[in-house]
């Protein structure tokens, strides 16, 4: 198959050129000088082709691994079985990594993960064959300012299209969390999904569910970063794939699922994990979380938000709203406020529930036993109190007068208080 004869237009070559790092085009003419081809692949050129932020920038070349090794003073061998192999480039604190690999040809994905082997050799065509999307199978040489769009990648991102390289179900089933990766760059480029490709997610199944939670965890993160996730969780969750990695969300009926992602998408990305799992209950959401490899930290965090993310009994009432931001506790407290703020329902309601509560942090009343205006030793030193539970359970109900009324937090009224309980 030839490539594109299409070098791009004056305006592509000046987009990718202007952003295209200096490390990444200096190793590209080591190689290309050294006789091989070179050139820059995958998602940093589809994004400098939109004018988007461009990320990671990758190297492809005709160069055999040992060769490239051969060819740069420092590498790192970052993947030498897969081709792939980090450069170092430039000098000291200037000297960067750029992870240059090989034309490749794969077998199949027994462990739908990477390939069981790899054939080096083959010609640039194929190797970007072997990509998920179109979209992401253009390649960029940034020494000859020349693109090669063998599929029609850019006439894709000109529709603002995701389509499959090839036969979408040979591509999904192979590596399962490509589907993932699409529903993902659905969100993310706000693109429409081609029918075709959106069928071959069913067959695909079975291989996402073969994928690692780890994997899966961070295709959940990048997707709930996107602008509005809920273009991908919408996909997701009519193809199946919701189901598969998040399975506990099948029993939500549609308007519960309707006001999820809603709630997601008005969210703050701080507290939309926390969002996404709000309507499955405290319990639920830690075991899918700890499924899913969340850290323990990340895990609680969310846990606790959730616990709290329904509004007080007493709505805007400061009583309630002070005692509900205790359950989430201080640290918590601008990410409860957050994930109330982005409610679905009573906008009055919501509103007035966040003016509260923002007047509550504010003034900083309290909200644990530590910021009592005394402690434990306060209280056997004044009143002769033992340690044990009795003190405890002193100290507890003190904090609830004062999430009352926070006025009463003196040490003069405390201690007439534990008096009068004592």
């Amino acid at each position: 198959m030839e490539l594109d004869a299409d070098r791009g237009t004056p305006d592509e070559l000046a987009r990718i050129d202007a952003v295209v790092p200096a490390d990444v085009r200096a190793a590209c003419k080591v190689l290309i000088d050294a006789g091989h081809e070179a050139v820059t692949v995958g998602g940093a050129v589809r994004d400098a082709l939109l004018g988007r932020p461009a990320g990671d920038w990758d190297v492809a070349t005709s160069a055999h691994p040992d060769e490239v090794v051969r060819l740069f003073r420092r590498t790192i061998p970052t993947g030498l079985q897969h081709g792939t192999v980090t450069v170092m480039v430039g000098h000291g604190a200037d000297r960067q990594g750029v992870e240059v690999t090989t034309y490749r040809g794969e077998g199949a994905y027994t462990d739908a993960r990477r390939p069981d082997h790899v054939v080096f050799g083959v010609p640039l065509v194929e190797d970007l064959a072997r990509r998920d999307l179109v979209v992401n199978a253009i390649a960029y040489d940034p020494i000859a300012r020349r693109l090669h769009d063998p599929f029609g990648g850019r006439a894709d991102l000109a529709a603002r299209r995701l389509r499959a390289v090839g036969d979408p179900v040979a591509r999904f089933t192979e590596d399962g969390l490509r589907v993932m990766r699409v529903v993902r760059f659905a969100a993310t480029l706000e693109f429409e999904l081609d029918p075709a490709t959106e069928a071959a997610f069913a067959p695909a199944l079975p291989s996402l569910r073969r994928v690692s939670q780890e994997r899966v965890h961070d295709e959940l993160v990048k997707l709930l970063g996107a602008r509005r996730p809920s273009i991908g969780l919408h996909i997701a969750r009519r193809s199946g794939v919701l189901a598969a990695v998040l399975p506990e969300h099948a029993a939500l009926d549609d308007a519960t699922w309707a006001r999820t992602v809603a709630w997601v998408d008005d969210a703050a990305p701080a507290v939309r994990l926390a969002a996404l799992v709000a309507a499955l209950g405290d319990r639920v959401a830690d075991a899918a979380l700890r499924r899913l490899k969340f850290s323990n930290e990340d895990r609680e965090r969310v846990v606790k938000l959730v616990r709290v993310a329904d509004a007080p009994d007493g709505g805007a009432a400061e009583p309630d709203v002070r005692r509900r931001l205790a359950a989430a506790g201080r640290a918590l407290a601008a990410d409860a406020i957050a994930l109330w703020a982005a409610r679905p329902g009573d906008a009055a309601a919501r509103d007035a529930l966040v003016a509260a509560a923002r007047v509550v942090v504010d003034r900083g009343d309290a909200l644990a036993l530590g910021e009592l205006a005394l402690g434990g030793a306060d209280l056997m030193a004044e009143l002769g109190l033992p340690p044990g539970k009795q003190l405890g359970v002193l100290l507890n109900r003190l904090l609830e007068r004062v999430l009352d009324d926070p006025k009463t937090n003196t040490r003069a009224a405390l201690l007439d208080a534990a008096r009068a309980l004592g």
